[in-house]
């Protein structure tokens, strides 16, 4: 049996998302536990130059819902991305995740030849549904994940691999 883009793409982000609200609860009571300002976890960046904490949520869940949508051939919808704090980021997670729940099978399965198309800052980017799903929805989505829990991590919290892959 093949593995079909619904199942390639909706449970993998809802499992993903789901997991990344409790790592953000996790980091909200060490914050509590240590007596430490919440925004010092939420800001807290690897480099000067990289996304804070509330950003890498952000795109995380930007990257899944827009996924959903593009290959189902829907409207992806915009949300604000003002997010400051930890309740704040996991109620974003959360309603990623409803989203995610409204797409069936049938909207998705298919959809390994339908174009996609990006536009960037610097012009646009095509794929099929497959190339965009593989190679370029997925990677950023498990990129910005494992950027916030690398950073809650590096802030002292105590999450291990099995927080991460949602065991």
């Amino acid at each position: 049996m093949s593995l079909s883009m619904y199942q390639a793409s909706v449970p993998v982000f809802r499992h993903h998302i789901t997991a990344l609200a409790k790592i953000l609860a996790k980091g909200e009571e060490h914050a509590n536990a240590r007596k430490i300002d919440h925004s010092a976890l939420i800001q807290c960046r690897l480099y000067p130059d990289m996304f804070p904490l509330a950003r890498q949520v952000q795109i995380a869940s930007d990257t899944a819902k827009s996924c959903a949508a593009r290959l189902a051939g829907v409207e992806v919808p915009s949300w604000e991305d003002n997010e400051t704090t930890f309740a704040q980021l996991k109620e974003r997670c959360e309603k990623t995740d409803k989203y995610l729940a409204t797409f069936k099978p049938d909207q998705i399965d298919g959809s390994e030849d339908r174009e996609v198309v990006l536009k960037m800052r610097d012009g646009q980017m095509n794929f099929t549904g497959q190339q965009y799903l593989v190679g370029f929805a997925t990677p950023n989505f498990y990129f910005h994940i494992t950027t916030a829990y690398a950073l809650l991590r590096q802030c002292g919290v105590e999450i291990g691999k099995r927080d991460f892959l949602g065991a």
